[in-house]
């Protein structure tokens, strides 16, 4: 089976790259496209992947002007030759999902967000703008929505980020659409004992502040920094676990689509002060990961600060809640979805032979995953789809957070 795999654009390594190379590694022979690549940018997984830009990728300062040249990106889309593909997965915020598939293949969309500058931020992006592009959007925005929803109806099956991400599809393109969480690397992170933590909250906070990480901001940030505050910028993977996992907690003031800070920390055994709306209410549990707070105030956020200190937190309920997000039950979830789509989909256009070798290759990569120790359960089948093998099961079960809560006490808790 042939699969294509569309991601809007390859110039760095956040959680939707991170989507990206689990998808990789479900089909290790995988064909990328994309808008731009920035080959240094991305991850030697990425790498090793044939990759196939649009004719956006040839244009003049593409690697740094990509986000200018948005109004193209339908055109440069429709323009892909997936001829002979069986299977197409697109990764879409960004434009990804609009290609023309082929009759005979499945399209499977993995949506971290309708794209936020043409919908539900369209106006705080307006606002934000320099005056020609304010005065621009109002069209080529309209224009975008029309093409977007209209590629919306050449995928086959959407899966989503989050029931926030969920609701804005069936809200702007009246698709339902399964719920699978992005994949967090959770065994990754550190837990210390208490004697270890610093007198810090991470990211904000009216005590001992520490910040960390880039963005447009940065100069701003560091020069309105008080004396108690400390502004790193962007730092390796080896400091971010290492402040993870001593401070008091993390504050993740903003609203995300999901978020993966906030699972980082919890899987640090530490509490998360998040804004209530959006991926955090899916992510933090109030009182037992963390502490949620209902406007963007400095008031609101004061009291959840000092609610949050007043909170005895068990840090291995934290771990064990942070290990429902893993990266095996990510893989364990969609390799269900795109087996329970390819199996219904070879059933709905039929050619000699094309169920079975489709549900083969899916459930060759899930037996190639499960070396890894995951474990994999097809989603409910419809009766055509029963009709094809199975994946194949497992006896060793995913961690449902027991080895989580033992490795948290065994640091002394």
């Amino acid at each position: 089976m042939r699969v294509a795999i569309i991601h809007y654009w390859l110039v760095g390594m956040r959680g939707r790259e991170k989507v990206l190379e689990a998808l990789c590694d479900l089909f290790s022979q995988a064909d990328l496209f994309t808008h731009v690549y920035v080959p240094e940018a991305v991850s030697e997984k990425i790498r090793r992947h044939n990759v196939t830009t649009t004719f956006i990728g040839r244009l003049p300062r593409a690697r740094s002007l990509y986000q200018s040249y948005l109004p193209l990106m339908p055109l440069a889309l429709e323009q892909l030759d997936l001829r002979g593909y069986d299977l197409i997965l697109s990764s879409e915020s960004g434009p990804a999902k609009g290609v023309i598939p082929p009759p005979s293949a499945a399209h499977l969309c993995y949506c971290h967000s309708p794209m936020r500058y043409i919908w539900n931020m369209y106006h705080d992006y307006r606002a934000r703008s320099g005056p020609l592009t304010r005065f621009l959007m109002p069209m080529l925005a309209h224009y975008l929505r029309l093409w977007d929803a209209a590629g919306a109806q050449r995928v086959d099956r959407f899966v989503a980020n989050s029931r926030t991400t969920a609701a804005r599809l069936h809200r702007y393109y009246g698709r339902d659409a399964a719920v699978i969480p992005p994949p967090v690397n959770v065994d990754d992170f550190e837990i210390v004992s208490e004697a270890e933590r610093g007198d810090y909250l991470l990211m904000v906070g009216k005590e001992k502040l520490v910040v960390i990480g880039g963005g447009e901001m940065l100069d701003r940030i560091r020069r309105m920094a008080g004396p108690t505050v400390t502004v790193l910028g962007p730092r390796p993977f080896a400091d971010l676990r290492y402040y993870y996992a001593r401070c008091r907690a993390l504050v993740f003031p903003g609203e995300e689509d999901f978020g993966i800070v906030p699972v980082e920390a919890m899987a640090s055994g530490r509490p998360v002060i998040a804004f209530g709306r959006g991926g955090a209410t899916e992510t933090v549990t109030p009182n037992i990961s963390g502490v949620l707070f209902p406007e963007q105030t400095v008031e609101a956020l004061i009291e959840s600060i000092r609610a949050c200190a007043a909170t005895d937190f068990d840090s291995a309920r934290i771990v064990a809640q942070a290990q429902q997000f893993s990266r095996a039950r990510f893989i364990e979830r969609m390799a269900g979805e795109i087996e329970h789509l390819c199996g219904a989909h070879a059933f709905d256009r039929p050619a000699p032979g094309a169920a079975a070798d489709r549900r083969a290759e899916v459930s060759g990569a899930a037996s190639e995953a499960a070396l890894a120790g995951v474990t994999f359960e097809p989603r409910r089948p419809t009766p055509r789809s029963a009709r094809a093998s199975a994946l194949p099961s497992i006896d060793r079960p995913i961690d449902d957070g027991g080895l989580a809560a033992e490795k948290v006490r065994a640091a002394g808790y």
